[in-house]
């Protein structure tokens, strides 16, 4: 089997690692891919979505799978499947769940899935005047795609209506925050839940934990993430049976009703609230940094997984997991998530740890010049550690973090604290 990936980033280097393990692939390219991923996949400069399939067509490539939200946000899957060929993502419709918060927070509240009060607007005032009902803390969105970045939460009323100002005027985030949604602020535990979907069917993965501000506590500000370990301890079987029940099978059966059945990813990112599970957002792709520790944990081969999703055959597929954990600590630039770094040569020191087997590096914002890689800005790479518990994967993973250098790398210290307060 071939296989072509769309993207660049950790998410999509994960996926072809796991691919390039798999007996069932020959070839795998990728569009764009970074400078690592040419080590096992070969790199396809096309962003034209008519020209890729052009491409996947003369090269007869059995299988494309999206990895960012925006090629599906902007029709890709529409486009391949028009012309017969086999791609596993969602469609331009059903990717409004990720593509308008808005339209998701109105699916939510037509069939009856548990979410935070809320409001829409592109109207200040009507804006202040909701802040000014709720408690402190508060949470202001942007409606549109902004790379994990378009939440706030507000600590004071007067913050909240700042963020939404900038935002309808469109300094904070263009015209992804021209229209807005103010929220109440859930006090509980947040969870990552995956879910593969075929429009009717769907396989659930271990739930994972993500960690979105930049700094250790979770201060600072939100960022695309900045590590995660799977499977949580903080799921058990009832919460898993409520998330099925209450979340994932109305959420399909309601885009069977809309027409439009979701297939691809359902992230859902969910807040945990005296062991009730409430959705905070939907997303419709593998999160980044969850599907690094995902991809590592699948014994199922990866391309029988994407491959019966995208035919629609996942009633036929036995998922397995191998029974360890892993844990991923993104390391990345400088001045992320603030602005742009100058590009640095990453350099690994492998005279430190020698039998470091359970242990891999997924690459990110990197390009290679001359064989050597450099960091080029934002999230670099991750660290990613497998271990029998999640305190031996999570050590493994900083043992690697010790191992890597290039100027300004950052990185957060704590990444999986929520699993293991009482295990230090």
């Amino acid at each position: 089997m071939d296989i072509l990936i769309v993207g660049s980033g950790g998410r999509e280097y994960s996926i072809a690692l796991a691919l390039d393990k798999d007996k069932d692939v020959q070839n795998v390219y990728m569009a764009p891919g970074n400078g690592a991923t040419n080590k096992f996949a070969k790199n396809i400069d096309i962003s034209d979505f008519e020209k890729l399939a052009d491409f996947v067509e003369e090269k007869k490539i059995d299988l494309t799978i999206v990895g960012p939200e925006a090629p599906l946000v902007d029709g890709i899957v529409d486009i391949f499947k028009k012309r017969g060929l086999l791609i596993f993502g969602s469609s331009k419709e059903a990717s409004k769940l990720e593509g308008s918060k808005i339209y998701m927070k109105n699916f939510l509240k037509r069939y009856n899935i548990p979410t935070a009060s809320y409001i829409q607007t592109d109207d200040f005032e009507k804006a202040a005047r909701f802040i000014d009902t709720l408690k402190e803390p508060m949470v202001v969105k942007a409606d549109g795609l902004c790379g994990g970045k378009g939440v706030i939460i507000a600590q004071s009323a007067e913050a909240a209506k700042n963020a939404a100002k900038d935002m309808l005027s469109g300094d904070s985030f263009g015209d992804a925050g021209r229209s807005i949604i103010i929220e109440e602020f859930l006090d509980g535990y947040e969870l990552s839940v995956f879910a593969i979907c075929d429009g009717k069917d769907y396989k659930i993965l271990p739930a994972a934990q993500d960690h979105k501000r930049l700094l250790d506590g979770d201060k600072g500000p939100n960022t695309g993430g900045m590590g995660a370990y799977a499977p949580t301890p903080l799921i058990d079987k009832e919460l898993y049976k409520k998330i099925e029940k209450r979340v994932i099978e109305p959420t399909l059966l309601g885009m069977q009703k809309e027409g439009t059945p979701f297939e691809g990813v359902l992230f859902i990112g969910l807040m945990v609230m005296d062991g009730e599970p409430v959705v905070l957002e939907y997303n419709v792709r593998f999160g980044d940094p969850e599907c690094e520790v995902l991809m590592p944990l699948l014994k199922t081969p990866a391309s029988q997984l994407f491959f019966k999703a995208a035919s629609k055959d996942l009633k036929n597929l036995n998922l397995e997991f191998y029974d360890k954990f892993a844990v991923a600590v993104v390391v990345a630039s400088q001045n992320y998530p603030y602005k742009s770094s100058t590009p640095s040569e990453i350099i690994i020191d492998k005279s430190i740890h020698v039998e470091l087997e359970e242990t891999h590096i997924s690459y990110a914002g990197v390009v290679q010049e001359d064989g050597k890689l450099y960091a080029t800005g934002g999230r670099v790479l991750l660290c990613i550690g497998l271990g029998d518990s999640i305190k031996e994967a999570r050590d493994r993973a900083y043992m690697l973090c010790g191992q890597i250098h290039f100027a300004g790398k950052q990185f957060r210290h704590d990444i999986a604290y929520q699993a293991l307060k009482n295990d230090r």
